[in-house]
């Protein structure tokens, strides 16, 4: 059918999607060569909550590029989809959705009931973003689409539980953790949002309980947080600070508290800040609780889970909210004339990055898991080279984080979520089982040694065994784990795990794993324990780390910025190709992408471009030949464009195994825009639009339309859409016997174009250099001057004759001779070791010119000292922001490029005479 005259992007997104679903492209295995490997990646599930954003589109687009091209080079691939069920997130929306529709909330209706409205909303809500990935153009096997609470899922997740728990791996215990008070749960560090925000640094006077000893009545301690004073279990001075080596050991009075607590020796204080004297509370503050347990100084828990005064205070402190009691300690203090200064302060402050409110370090009651013996295996792997970082520098924020890591929190007091598979009895005993019946049974077992059930409870326990109704002996925790929990098992749950299924044996481990360096800490350090642990082997070969996506400027995108850019709205004016492919073609590696409005539209101009050149090539009945022989071709232009295809797909394949994807999408535009495009269509022009059929035209047709394919199908992991629809329009008439995407990679056409490249490379050079000179020189546009080959070989004069009519039109040339010596007022020019002269004292005054190029190169020189004084200043690099900074490197990089080009200019015309 012939291609319609415009290009719409909207138009053919939607049908294309439509095909790829009908022929079921993206199952695992489609396309896949007799005997093929695998290669496999898993989704980083996004949020079933959640909408696409640019780390999404940039993330998926390079998933999609790597799954695209293996599948293309006859690969078994499998790109597994899914999404993460989001705990706090989840439960946070449908709560939000109660109270606008003003119904009973989570606690009025119930666990069960607020789980089963859970899932409604989530069958009718959630998972919009696959949709959107969809869109985007994500080839997943969406058939095999999974979600974090699958029962399949959830038996894995129960089934680690236990197993980690058995070995002692998972335990209960008391410990720190960040208490969000609005959501009245423990937090991730991943959740914990640290803004600066203006304060205070209050210091009291904690008055000796026996008096003065070597005239020091009292010590001095400073805090933002007044409040939590009220917990203070000691005083803590650094063994070495002479000032309180005689007070260690002694007590003082607290306060408002009306407590003693003693003055102890610790390494934590420093001497040199303050007063070197640190109160110690210990189940208010990260570090504190370290110290208190070292010298087993007290833990009085002062707060509830709404952050609310609630134990170990006055009774005139009860109930108080944290800041109301803030207020009140300062206003008591200050009263018992103990106040000894208040200073403003910038506080480092944690916030709940999804409630928003100040986050409490609480002592709780919470799960762990003993991450640091589970990251031993996880380093040797990667130390050992069986996983590889890309790029190799993240290595070290992965080794850092796991050579310091602690243990993990896995408990959150939420609903929403995998229930953790404990369950306790009245007698204090806890069972960690995969099921409530395995635990009723544990009881049982546990009644045989201990005979600690009564005739009424374990008559209850057999008949809830054999299904009669449920006992009451045992009470499941309500406590739920950890999203990243699950997520941690997704390389091998979503395969089956724990059966042994065929996906899990062909596709695991996988090939690569594609993400932000954000969630190294949080997620792919906890795949690589999990899957070593419970699998024997690393979850993935390959971790690629890409960059963050920033505004044009440079700066990170956020909501209170207005910064924000919505990958949704850019497909939508765009298209999905040209968002994908500037994505691409940006993403080099280790350097953030600034994103601008701009670059989408020069690639959507560059789809443009492609589709006219292929309406070019039909309207010049260039058609695809069934069987076409690239090694057959015979004139040297076809040759030519042979030999610079193969070298294309060389360069792309090799980048793209490299993950160097912007090389690749590089790549394959230089060939299609410029080499395509500007100089093979160019130079068969005469002979496309020759009125005489010719050998040479026949030929030069069919070659067009292989060329074409070679492009479209090296294009189609970064655009699939427009591809797959010019692989259609430009069908022979039979059709095509697949998709694009089904169709194989390009293979390398086995053919001699070393002479062709010589020639046509000199051409376009020699065209390319006269053009520059003009430009650097300021020859007039419509000047036409002529140029002089001196000295040139026999070769070189047959070329120029050859090709004197492409020359003279596209170098704006009034003619071609030979001559042994440049003339006087020529510039020259080295193109292949040759020389060339254009004779342009009589259209450019060459005095001026070498005035206005000095100039522009001192205007250039003056900006990049300006620039390397200001980088040369380590006030500026600490204050300013890190966009800043980055963007006048960039300005000095830009600028040393151009001081670079008018130099040549200006030295070309130092030697015209």
């Amino acid at each position: 059918m012939p291609i319609e005259k415009t290009y719409q992007p909207a138009e053919i997104e939607e049908r294309i999607s439509e095909a790829w679903n009908k022929a079921q492209a993206f199952k695992a295995g489609a396309n896949a060569k007799p005997g093929a490997e695998s290669f496999s990646i898993v989704i980083p599930p996004p949020n079933v909550t959640g909408s696409l954003h640019m780390g999404h589109a940039l993330n998926n687009t390079l998933q999609d590029v790597l799954t695209r091209f293996e599948r293309m080079r006859g690969k078994d691939v499998l790109w597994q989809p899914g999404m993460d069920h989001a705990g706090i997130a989840t439960q946070m929306v449908v709560e939000r959705q109660l109270a606008e529709r003003q119904e009973p909330s989570r606690r009025d209706m119930g666990r069960e009931k607020f789980i089963e409205r859970v899932w409604a909303w989530k069958e009718e809500s959630g998972g919009t973003i696959i949709n959107q990935l969809k869109r985007l153009g994500a080839s997943c096997d969406f058939s095999r689409e999974r979600f974090t609470m699958d029962e399949g899922l959830s038996q894995a997740v129960r089934k680690v539980f236990v197993e980690l728990h058995r070995k002692g791996l998972i335990y209960k215990d008391k410990r720190l953790v960040n208490w969000d008070p609005k959501l009245r749960t423990a937090v991730s560090d991943l959740e914990v949002e640290t803004r600066e925000v203006k304060g205070h640094m209050w210091r009291f006077a904690y008055p000796l309980a026996e008096g003065p000893v070597d005239g020091i009545a009292e010590i001095v301690i400073a805090t933002t947080r007044p409040e939590t004073m009220l917990g203070d279990g000691a005083v803590a001075v650094h063994p070495s600070d002479e000032r309180y080596r005689n007070l260690i050991g002694k007590m003082v009075r607290l306060p408002v508290a009306e407590r003693l607590i003693p003055i102890i020796a610790d390494e934590y204080p420093d001497p040199e800040f303050g007063s070197g004297a640190v109160k110690i509370t210990g189940a208010h503050d990260f570090n504190d609780f370290e110290v208190a347990r070292r010298h087993d100084i007290p833990l009085f828990m002062l707060m509830d889970e709404d952050a609310r005064m609630s134990d170990n205070v006055p009774e005139r402190y009860l109930g108080l909210d944290r800041f109301e009691a803030r207020k009140m300690v300062v206003a008591e203090i200050e009263e018992m004339g103990l106040l000894r200064g208040i200073e403003d302060k910038v506080i480092p402050q944690p916030f709940g990055d999804r409630s928003g409110v100040v986050l409490e370090p609480m002592l709780t009651d919470q799960w762990w898991v003993d991450a640091k013996t589970l990251a031993q295996p996880a380093l040797a792997a990667v130390r050992g080279g069986k996983t590889n970082f890309v790029p190799k520098n993240w290595e070290k924020t992965y080794f850092e984080w796991l050579e310091n890591i602690q243990p993990w929190c896995v408990s959150r007091q939420l609903w929403w979520g995998h229930q953790i598979p404990a369950w306790y009895d009245p007698h204090g005993h806890v069972y960690v089982e995969e099921s409530r019946e395995d635990a009723l049974r544990a009881a049982i077992l546990r009644n045989e040694t201990e005979n600690m059930l009564s005739d009424d409870e374990a008559e209850s326990i057999h008949q809830e065994l054999l299904g009669g109704p449920q006992s009451d002996f045992l009470i499941q925790d309500e406590d739920v784990l950890d999203t990243w929990f699950s997520s941690a098992l997704w390389p091998f749950s979503t395969m089956g795990w724990p059966d042994e299924t065929p996906e899990l044996k062909r596709y695991y481990p996988t090939s690569v794993l594609v993400t932000g360096f954000d969630i190294i800490f949080f997620w792919v350090a906890r795949m690589m324990m999990m899957g070593i642990e419970f699998m024997g082997e690393v979850p993935f070969k390959d971790v690629y780390i890409h960059a963050l996506v920033r505004d044009e400027k440079g700066a990170k995108m956020s909501k209170s910025k207005g910064n924000v850019i919505d990958p949704l709205e850019l497909m939508d004016e765009f298209g999905a190709d040209a968002v994908r492919f500037t994505l691409a073609a940006m993403a080099a590696q280790g350097r953030d992408i600034k994103l601008a409005k701009s670059r989408i539209e020069g690639y959507r101009n560059f789809a443009t471009k492609l589709w006219n050149a292929t309406r070019f090539a039909e309207m010049n009945q260039c058609a695809v030949v069934p069987g076409f022989d690239p090694s057959s071709v015979t004139t040297t232009l076809n040759k030519w464009i042979v030999g610079e295809a193969a070298r294309t797909v060389k360069e792309t394949s090799a980048a793209i195994e490299a993950y160097r994807f912007n090389d690749a999408a590089n790549a394959v535009y230089r060939f299609a825009w410029s080499i395509f495009c500007d100089w093979y269509l160019e130079l068969a022009k005469p002979v496309l639009q020759s009125e005489t059929d010719s050998a040479e035209r026949t030929e030069t047709r069919a070659t067009v339309s292989w060329t074409l394919d070679q492009i479209v199908a090296l294009l189609h992991p970064f655009m699939p859409f427009i591809t797959e629809e010019l692989w259609a329009v430009t069908a022979p008439a039979g059709g095509r016997a697949k998709l694009l995407a089904l169709s194989d990679w390009p293979e390398l056409p086995k053919s001699d174009t070393e002479a062709a490249e010589a020639e046509i490379g000199w051409l376009v050079d020699m065209i390319s250099e006269v053009r520059s000179v003009r430009t650097e020189m300021n020859v007039p546009g419509g000047a036409q001057i002529p140029l002089l080959l001196i000295g040139a070989s026999a070769e070189v004069q047959a070329w120029a004759r050859r090709y004197e009519d492409a020359l003279r039109r596209q170098a704006r040339l009034s003619g071609i001779d030979f001559a042994d010596s440049a003339p006087a007022g020529a510039v020259q020019l080295l193109v292949r070791g040759g020389v060339g002269a254009l004779p342009i004292a009589d259209v450019v005054d060459l005095g001026a010119e070498r005035t206005r190029l000095s100039k522009e190169i001192g205007k250039i020189v003056d900006e990049i000292d300006k620039i390397d004084k200001k980088l040369g200043n380590p006030d500026f690099l600490a204050r300013a922001k890190e966009e800043v900074v980055e963007e006048q490197r960039e300005r000095r990089e830009e600028a040393e490029a151009r001081r670079m080009k008018l130099a040549d200019a200006l030295e070309r015309l130092k030697v015209v005479a």
